[in-house]
């Protein structure tokens, strides 16, 4: 394949890459190689055979830029005597400096990530519709990542932007005499097509290249993505099956003589440890992992030689048997840069693939005991700088951290909170007469930690930290559900899509019921013990329940919630969070954590 200049870029050359012609949205990338890059030599002054291609990768970054804040800015780490700790990690001044260092010494290294760099982030990099996620990936030379759901958030449109560069078509340029440049690296995303022409909307792979050595990239998004993104980020798309798209593509590379394929996958799976350097394959191989990952590596052909994952926000290195039953490596990297993993990928000239039996891999934290990468601090600090007038503002006050994100309790004390904040918020009859409010989960990004981010000092939330709480800005919705709808909204939480890995909803203030983990499916709901305001739920009676417009719509598997009528839409998930916030604290009164009473749980 021959390699031509990205057409939107002017920057010092690195690596080549060539991207998969055809597609207008993604263009194509190349860069030349450092000199001074060798072979392993064989003792008779010319190349060997083999050589030893370093890939590092990483997932989940989030706009997280950052180190992040409380408990979702540490990892657990298996200690020699069995015993695990939690390390302070992440942070892109961090990341930065991880990389480049593990660079040293291997003149074949290509980094490549599982998908959702952006979307779901923090003021410093959502405020500015993560331009200074993609500015700090190409100071990272990122050479590749797949796209993910999030990336979906703001629809296939902006997207692209984020590729091929441009200001915001609505808010413009942030910096005087400044265009944003987009991506040096190209997005794949070979099972997002366009409805109208079928066609992939980003590219579907790419080949790295050096010296003669090939490595094809193909890049997929979780085929559900449409399940958890609101219906305007995927309008006009269609999601396909992940193993069969990766199977077409590695037949497609195959043809043209690449033999080396790695597939970036944004699906996951669940380890047995929640320890980064967990042995995955104990006792056997993949014994240590479930999850849909688990029978996508066992679907997609021999052809690939090693799968990068993420969208669990876990970090495994695992071996799962391919479909002939040989070994392959399937590694994800935690979440927020908090996680990276190295892997060696040995290259056989002759036969122009991986030797998979000499794969090795680990993960390796992203730890805050090493020097910063300066070029980041810059950055943090430029955009900080336009940030500061918005994200130091004062909103409230509480007394001691109100985990959220961080919480592995099925009913989270920062949950509730929100709940709280949508009912009060909506229940004013001429606000949408709300009597319950619902809050999806994986909508709360962080925790509020009491410790003072900045120079606002401990104790005060800022609008910054709210944001990174709820960065959706989602519009609030009121809705009608009959209490039949609303008991099976309950059960869809255990059932249906929702059975193997429960999505349990956060609930206002008066709604109380028994979840029983010892049943299996919506059983799992006791519907004899619901009540709200200490009433049992009538099934052929009117509820106005307040919820966002992603639950509205039926997302994360709630179909009941999208059967709602005289729908009446509110404020934004932040404004009333902020708005409940400033009512219910002062510096001399601060809101203390709610207590996690709404949910009795029985395992």
């Amino acid at each position: 394949m021959s390699a031509t200049p990205h057409p939107q870029k002017n920057r010092a050359p690195r690596r080549v890459l060539a991207v998969a012609a055809g597609l207008a949205t993604a263009g194509a990338l190349v860069a030349a190689m450092p000199a001074g890059a060798h072979d392993r030599g064989n003792g008779h002054g010319g190349p060997s055979r083999t050589v030893d291609v370093q890939l590092l990768s990483f997932n989940d970054l989030h706009g997280n830029l950052e180190p992040p804040a409380g408990s979702a800015g540490s990892v657990s780490e298996k200690q020699p005597d069995g015993t695990v700790k939690s390390v302070p990690a992440g942070g892109v001044e961090y990341l930065a400096t991880s990389l480049r260092t593990a660079r040293e010494g291997n003149p074949y290294s290509v980094t490549a990530a599982g998908g959702d760099m952006v979307g779901a982030s923090p003021l410093l990099s959502g405020l500015f519709h993560d331009e200074p996620t993609i500015e700090a990936l190409n100071k990272l030379d990122l050479d590749v990542t797949a796209v993910g759901n999030h990336e979906f958030d703001e629809g296939a449109t902006e997207l692209a932007r984020l590729q091929n560069g441009g200001c915001h078509p609505s808010e413009g340029c942030y910096e005087e005499g400044r265009t944003f440049e987009g991506a040096d690296f190209p997005y794949l995303a070979a099972n997002v097509t366009d409805e109208k022409t079928g066609k992939p909307v980003l590219a579907p792979y790419t080949v790295w290249e050096k010296d003669g050595v090939r490595i094809g990239f193909i890049g997929v998004t979780l085929e559900g993505t449409p399940d958890i993104v609101t219906a305007n980020g995927v309008k006009g798309l269609k999601f396909h099956d992940e193993i069969e798209t990766v199977n077409k593509y590695a037949r497609e590379l195959d043809r043209q003589g690449v033999k080396s394929i790695v597939a970036l996958i944004h699906e996951g799976g669940a380890p047995a440890s929640s320890a980064y350097n967990y042995d995955c394959d104990s006792p056997g191989a993949g014994d240590g992992i479930s999850g849909p990952v688990v029978d996508i590596a066992k679907g997609i052909t021999p052809k690939v030689d090693a799968l990068v994952t993420g969208h669990t926000h876990q970090a495994y290195v695992c071996t799962v048997p391919d479909p002939a039953g040989n070994p392959r490596m399937v590694t994800s990297a935690s979440s927020f840069g908090k996680v990276y993993t190295d892997t060696t990928l040995t290259y056989d000239r002759r036969t122009q693939d991986i030797v998979r039996t000499s794969v090795k891999s680990a993960n390796h934290v992203v730890s805050r005991d090493q020097a910063k990468a300066a070029d980041m601090t810059e950055l943090i600090d430029r955009w900080n700088t336009l940030a500061a007038p918005i994200a130091g503002r004062p909103q409230g006050y509480i007394s001691a951290d109100i985990d959220g994100r961080g919480s592995t309790a099925l009913e989270k004390p920062l949950g509730n909170l929100i709940a709280d904040a949508q009912l009060e918020g909506l229940a004013p009859e001429d606000k949408g007469g709300a009597v319950v409010a619902l809050m999806n989960p994986g909508g709360i990004r962080s925790d509020l930690v009491y410790a003072a981010s900045g120079a606002e000092g401990d104790g005060v939330v800022t609008y910054g930290e709210a944001f990174t709480v709820q960065p959706f800005t989602n519009m609030m919705n009121v809705v009608d559900l009959t209490g039949a709808q609303l008991v099976a909204a309950l059960q869809q939480q255990v059932s249906g899509s929702n059975e193997a890995s429960p999505k349990i909803l956060q609930v206002s203030e008066g709604l109380t019921y028994t979840l029983d983990m010892t049943r299996t499916g919506a059983d799992r709901v006791v519907t004899g013990t619901i009540r709200l305001n200490g009433e049992a739920i009538d099934p052929a009676k009117t509820y106005r329940v307040a919820m966002n417009e992603f639950l509205a719509g039926g997302g994360d598997g709630f179909a009941a919630l999208g059967q709602g009528t005289d729908k009446l839409v509110g404020p934004s998930d932040l404004d009333l969070f902020n708005a409940y916030l400033a009512a219910h604290s002062t510096a001399g009164a601060p809101l203390a954590p709610p207590a996690t009473d709404r949910i009795t749980l029985v395992r």
